[in-house]
């Protein structure tokens, strides 16, 4: 039904030579992605568990990011500080991608009334480049630079799907599934059964498999040339519309929106 994901996406670029890598750098920013919102204060311990450090290099890495601004440290833990968010501001205002998708969400929203976003896919999960609700509280993780797992989600569930099969499948094998809700599926046969209904109708419906009260859909993002960028989705909250109504009344508007993009990406 779709390409698959661009080259140009980074979870399939070509392997650099090491020769080639900084790897104070890569160290470096391992430290900043080791905190989330399960772990906002960690210790040199933690940080040094969680990015395969020695507690020695783990400290300098700490001392070295607290020196310039984008960590702080409280009673031997560690977390980040607000400078942090001027890595992520300098990709929305410069990126492409998200230049260009949010606006459409506004139509989008301002149409429907419901919550919309748009993401690509970063090994596990789904990194969230832009996000508008419309008006009401949907889920807290419909706001940019937020995370959730691809293989329960409508926009992750898109993106795997674009991946070539024998790639999707290393994905699914190479993974434990931990259910988020009763509703989650996390049998590798099952999920590989949903990719494929994806791949074939050309979007993605979960059920409160993420959260409990949110249905999401979601179509890709496509070039020109029909390969996969990004995933939309519009989600709402169960006790406003039903599966059904998401396909009839949501649906349109979201290939609407695709086709639009895709005159523009």
């Amino acid at each position: 039904m779709f390409a698959p994901v661009s080259p140009a996406d980074p979870t399939h670029s070509a392997t650099p030579q090491r020769r080639d890598l900084i790897a104070g750098l890569e160290k470096g920013l391992a430290v900043i992605c080791a905190f989330d919102q399960e772990r906002p204060l960690l210790s040199v311990t933690e940080v040094a568990e969680r990015c395969q450090l020695t507690r020695a290099a783990a400290r300098r890495y700490l001392i070295t990011l607290e020196h310039l601004g984008f960590v702080r440290s409280e009673r031997g833990r560690w977390s980040l500080s607000a400078k942090v968010l001027r890595l992520a501001q300098s990709y929305m205002h410069s990126g492409r991608l998200p230049r260009l998708v949010q606006p459409e969400l506004h139509r989008l929203v301002a149409a429907l009334k419901e919550a919309s976003s748009a993401g690509v896919l970063d090994g596990d999960d789904v990194i969230c480049i832009a996000a508008l609700t419309a008006g009401h509280l949907v889920s807290s993780t419909l706001q940019p630079g937020t995370h959730v797992p691809a293989f329960c989600t409508a926009n992750g569930r898109v993106l795997l799907a674009a991946l070539p099969p024998a790639q999707s499948d290393a994905w699914l094998a190479g993974r434990h599934f931990e259910p988020r809700t009763a509703h989650t599926i996390t049998d590798p046969q099952r999920l590989r059964a949903e990719l494929a209904r994806v791949r074939s109708q050309g979007y993605a419906l979960v059920d409160q498999e993420l959260e409990i009260g949110l249905r999401t859909i979601s179509v890709p993002l496509l070039s020109a040339d029909g390969a996969v960028l990004a995933a939309i989705n519009v989600s709402a909250h169960a006790a406003r519309r039903s599966a059904e109504q998401l396909i009839d009344e949501c649906l349109p508007a979201l290939r609407q929106t695709q086709a639009t993009l895709r005159r523009l990406l």
